[in-house]
């Protein structure tokens, strides 16, 4: 919980900086924006301008999903390519660090999960136009931490469908197994986002106009980024979740975007099993939060369903590759 001395604090620090880019312009105050995953995010403006800021939140260490510097990093890497981003306007390295970006008006609505009212048709366009955003952020020349490989990405994932009950994850052991006998061999890593998809991209109108939420972001196979985008393609990979959208581009029409003549990939099966395999793991850790008293959220029992197709499809996408 942060103190409201910690947040008086910190907006001091937020309009000391915006101030230099707008002098003379009343700064306003720090106000929560919800729906956050990661650190803590606000909404300021000065005078007529809005901005986000993002901040670590007092008394935790910056690392993981709390590293806003290294959101920064991607974010600054990024300006002026072919991926649209928000412009990053301040830094501050001082305890507990922040930063502060452009606000970009938008809608961020995955077509087959969020209740919304959006035409078909322009559902249709966007998912359509995200394809390419995709293709140009592999392409973007960019070096940043150590590669992530297929492996590396398996054992994290297993890492974390391991910590969910048995009994929550039908057939999960077997397609860890399965996933492990047949890792392939990587190909030239790239930047990644890390959770690419229509629910994490603003929207003007048919345009994507800024990809957020680079909390995970890395540098390594980008088949896993691509796996990930298509499994959002088709609601009946969620079942009691997903909503069908009339004339939404399936997983190989949205494929056929990305790639834009080029070959697919090699063993691509593996990395949309891989993505299956997250996703139940990413529910069933969710599941688990509720029916312990953690996290109280009733919503979460519709979630079994999924979990079970998750794994019964991925494993079917390897048997396949046999």
């Amino acid at each position: 919980m942060t103190t409201t001395t910690e947040v008086t604090a910190l907006t001091a620090r937020v309009r000391a900086r915006l101030a230099e880019h707008h002098p003379g312009v009343p700064v306003g105050e720090l106000h929560t924006l919800p729906g956050g995953h990661s650190g803590l995010t606000y909404r300021i403006a000065a005078g007529p301008v809005p901005y986000v800021v993002k901040a670590v939140p007092p008394g935790q260490r910056p690392v993981g999903r709390n590293d806003v510097l290294r959101q920064a990093r991607v974010l600054r890497a990024l300006a002026g390519s072919p991926v649209p981003v928000p412009g990053v306007v301040a830094v501050d390295e001082g305890e507990p660090a922040w930063f502060a970006m452009e606000f970009v008006d938008g809608e961020a609505i995955e077509p087959v999960l969020d209740e919304h009212r959006l035409d078909p048709g322009l559902c249709r366009t966007r998912m359509l136009a995200l394809a390419p955003v995709l293709r140009a952020l592999h392409r973007t020349d960019s070096r940043g931490d150590d590669p992530r490989s297929p492996a590396g990405e398996l054992e994290q994932w297993s890492r974390t469908m391991r910590a969910v009950p048995t009994e929550l994850r039908p057939g999960g052991e077997d397609l860890l197994a399965a996933l492990t006998a047949t890792i392939p061999t990587g190909i030239e890593p790239t930047l990644t986002h890390g959770d690419f998809r229509l629910g994490n991209v603003l929207c003007q109108g048919e345009r994507p106009a800024a990809v957020v939420d680079w909390e995970i972001w890395g540098y390594g196979d980008p088949r896993i980024d691509l796996g990930w985008f298509l499994l959002f393609a088709d609601h009946r990979n969620f079942p009691r979740l997903g909503r069908a959208v009339p004339g939404l581009p399936g997983e190989d029409e949205l494929l056929a975007a990305y790639l834009d003549g080029r070959p697919e990939p090699p063993d691509l099966d593996w990395f949309r099993a891989l993505a299956r395999t997250k996703m139940a793991a990413i529910m069933g850790h969710n599941l688990r939060r509720h029916r312990e008293g953690k996290h109280h959220d009733p919503d979460q029992e519709r979630l079994p369903p999924t979990i079970a197709a998750m794994i019964r499809t991925a494993r079917d996408l390897l048997a396949r590759r046999s």
